[in-house]
């Protein structure tokens, strides 16, 4: 399966967050715990270019907290700012301010020797959709400014958002890239919901989930479903759990759709528990 998805209107927000650059201090990249790394689009390089920036793994109370850990040391290894947020509980939102201003000391240490007034940090937001950027803008900005939803593509266009006198923050749409070289990525950005489940055949996410599952996460997948034990084929699987929640058509068929349906949003919704994707291990660390 191929999944391809760049709307217009993604094309148009590239270009805009690339004439605000220029009035950024530091830019905010928002990635998701549970696939830190798929979750990063390789455009964002390009186009924050040599800018401050300080990764936030949003998500993480739906994460696998030993492997978060794993990440947060990854980037530390490399240099590479991070910490893990929670923008629906709000854990970790004073940590963004303090590591902002820890990144920016030298720069506003030299503005203020220059004799320029103290002025708030500029952020900008950037992530792939669905990744939570609204919801964290709202829990910063302790009140509902930016329009929030679990489904990708929320947010369509830019706007200012004051937190309290020590930040200012510009929302983006989030921004997916045109082709992804790794179908596996896409894969995950389906599972975990960055890819609009209408163009998506949910089977095939099913599937890969699946065996994600009993690679990985084998008990998870026994206990939330009562099995005594995983069958060795992916099909007798799907029909085990299918007749354990009634996904059963007339004349006995098993509804494949419905049970694909099921599977998925059991995972975005953590009843299959706490899982991560994806481990900096599987990564070159040179």
């Amino acid at each position: 399966m191929t999944i391809q998805w760049f709307p217009g209107h993604m094309a148009k927000a590239r270009r805009q967050v690339t004439e605000k650059l220029k009035l950024i201090d530091i830019v905010f990249e928002l990635v998701d715990a549970r696939i830190p790394s798929s979750s990063r689009n390789p455009m964002i390089d390009e186009i924050v270019a040599n800018k401050p920036r300080l990764l936030l793994l949003n998500k993480a109370d739906m994460a696998d907290p030993a492997i978060t850990k794993k990440w947060l040391a990854y980037y530390k290894e490399r240099g590479i700012p991070a910490i893990a947020i929670d923008s629906h509980s709000g854990k970790g939102m004073k940590d963004i301010l303090n590591k902002s201003k820890d990144i920016l000391k030298e720069k506003f240490d030299r503005l203020a020797a220059k004799g320029v007034k103290p002025r708030a940090i500029r952020a900008l937001i950037v992530g792939i959709p669905n990744v939570g950027k609204s919801t964290l803008i709202n829990r910063l900005a302790k009140k509902n400014i930016a329009q929030t939803g679990d489904r990708p593509g929320v947010t369509k266009s830019q706007q200012w958002i004051k937190v309290e006198k020590e930040l200012e923050l510009l929302d983006t749409p989030g921004i997916l890239w045109p082709k992804f070289e790794d179908q596996q990525v896409g894969l995950k950005l389906a599972t975990t919901g960055a890819i609009k489940d209408t163009i998506l055949n949910l089977q095939d996410i099913a599937v890969f989930a699946l065996n994600f599952f009993i690679e990985n996460y084998p008990q998870q997948l026994k206990q939330r479903y009562n099995l005594d034990s995983i069958p060795d084929e992916i099909v007798p699987l799907f029909d085990e759990i299918a007749k354990r929640r009634g996904c059963i058509m007339s004349g006995g068929y098993i509804d494949y759709d419905k049970t694909s349906e099921l599977i998925i949003r059991d995972i975005r919704t953590v009843k299959l528990g706490k899982i991560t994707f994806e481990s900096p291990d599987q990564y070159d660390t040179n």
